[in-house]
């Protein structure tokens, strides 16, 4: 048996290695190149669409997810983060779940690319309510009368304005700001249009307002008097 393992396999050894290495280079040349596969790790967009009407994400997963992609080596580096992208679906979502499972069906690459794994496999995420809430006004008063004279009074219309956003974020004591009212050349009563802030960024401004006006009445000071503010 040893002696025929010999004569078939040794004798010739030579000839026999380079028709193997002929016919290998053969079968890989002629291979088409769609059959040959790799695999490549992408970082990708994690894009969450459809919250249900009237809710508001407070607390959002990871912007980012990890992706194992496989394609025809040839297609292989046209897979970028640039157009593969994962999309969370929260249409029918509700508030107390907080926990969402992934897969790789949310991965939208293009044709030829195969997504093979995702991670993480799961997210936390969280839904509120969305509310409103009539809150105060507040002008931001910058620079100082010309001297002699004082501000008897402040007034601010509308003086509350409403607001909406997650019920958490929304806080019956804040002020809406306004935009900064110069009165450093006033020498009479005037009424200046200001613009809204808000800074609270989960927050908005419920109807089309943006402007109030702030009403400033002025008075003279008299030697013994000292100014005095009213809001």
């Amino acid at each position: 048996m040893i002696r025929l393992f010999r004569r078939v396999f040794l004798r010739n050894w030579g000839l026999k290695l380079f028709s193997f290495l002929i016919a290998l280079v053969l079968w890989l040349t002629l291979i088409p190149d769609d059959k040959i596969f790799d695999e490549k790790i992408l970082t990708v967009r994690l894009d969450v669409h459809n919250i249900p009407p009237g809710m508001a994400l407070v607390e959002k997963p990871p912007p980012t997810l990890n992706v194992i992609i496989r394609a025809p080596k040839r297609l292989i580096d046209q897979f970028t983060s640039a157009n593969v992208n994962a999309v969370l679906d929260l249409r029918g979502a509700q508030m107390d779940v907080q926990d969402y499972y992934l897969s790789p069906n949310m991965v939208q690459a293009p044709e030829g690319a195969e997504v093979k794994e995702i991670s993480p496999m799961q997210v936390k995420l969280k839904l509120e309510r969305i509310v409103e809430e009539m809150l105060e006004v507040e002008p931001d008063i910058m620079g100082e009368l010309p001297e002699g004279l004082g501000v008897a009074k402040i007034e601010v219309v509308p003086s509350r304005v409403r607001v909406r956003g997650p019920e958490s974020k929304i806080n019956k004591d804040d002020r809406v700001r306004t935009t900064p009212v110069d009165i450093s050349a006033l020498t009479e009563p005037t009424e200046v249009e200001a613009s809204l802030i808000i800074l609270n960024p989960d927050l908005r401004l419920a109807s089309a307002r943006t402007t109030v006006i702030v009403r400033i009445l002025i008075q003279e000071i008299k030697e013994e008097e000292s100014p005095t503010i009213k809001k």
